[in-house]
């Protein structure tokens, strides 16, 4: 396995799901990381688990959506730790906006966090990466943002942008050491992937455990590869809409106009 020994590792939205596997990962690895998240209790539990293999990772109370916050506690990492090598921007959130109910409030919010957080995290951290000549920054992006369904709106918009900024980080910086990948972890039974309970799964092609992500990335991060993927099916539906657009397209209308 590929290890990460002493490297100073943020991993945002690590108090659950992919984050805290990811994390818990990295310092299983060797690595020093510094777990950020909202819920101090659930981090307290995961400060305990990761320094049993790492006696100097922590995990810090930080709500990612409060750029100054954000910006104040990664500028305190570099400080303790005197760089970041490797940042991992996970923190997500969801929120269905069919436009019928048109929330201006909504869009901010899944915005901040999904998008403009991990924009100011690798603005914060990347400066000392191409200073050194080396780091790994990895945005977690997903299969909406490919292939968008009906009453997302503002989750597929975050998660597109996200994808498309960190392509264009990639291509500036890729020649200077600095290595940016997106990945899309096709569906995971976290928190977020579960929903409301009321859903059915996915098929079995597009279902992973936190396990499974995890391995994937930390084995792949750090490569010229941008994209990480998960599984391989659902560019099946990007290239559906490429090459039969309008059969496509008539059946997301038919998804769409479900109740």
């Amino acid at each position: 396995m590929k290890q990460y020994d002493d490297q100073a590792a943020v991993v945002t939205g690590a108090s659950s799901g992919i984050g805290r596997r990811v994390a818990l990962d990295l310092a299983d690895r060797g690595a020093v990381v510094i777990g950020l998240a909202r819920r101090a209790a659930l981090l307290e539990t995961l400060q305990h688990d990761l320094q049993r293999s790492s006696p100097h990772s922590r995990a810090v109370v930080c709500d990612v959506a409060d750029v100054d916050q954000l910006r104040s506690v990664l500028a305190e990492v570099e400080g303790r730790y005197g760089r970041v090598d490797v940042l991992v921007n996970n923190a997500g959130v969801y929120e269905s906006t069919p436009i019928a109910d048109p929330s201006h409030d909504a869009y901010a919010r899944v915005m901040a966090t999904n998008f403009f957080a991990p924009v100011v995290a690798t603005q914060t951290v990347i400066p000392g990466m191409l200073a050194r000549g080396n780091g790994i920054i990895v945005n977690v992006s997903s299969d909406s943002a490919r292939a968008p369904e009906p009453r997302e709106g503002a989750y597929a918009a975050s998660k597109a942008a996200l994808s498309a900024f960190s392509e264009c980080v990639a291509a500036e910086v890729g020649a200077r050491g600095v290595h940016v990948h997106v990945l899309y972890p096709a569906w995971v039974p976290t928190a977020m992937g579960l929903g409301d309970g009321t859903g059915s799964a996915p098929p079995k092609l597009v279902r992973r455990t936190e396990a499974q992500v995890s391995n994937l990335l930390l084995e792949r991060m750090g490569t010229t590869r941008v994209d990480i993927n998960a599984s391989r099916l659902p560019l099946v539906a990007v290239l559906a809409r490429t090459i039969m657009p309008t059969a496509y397209a008539r059946t997301i209308r038919k998804y769409g106009s479900r109740p």
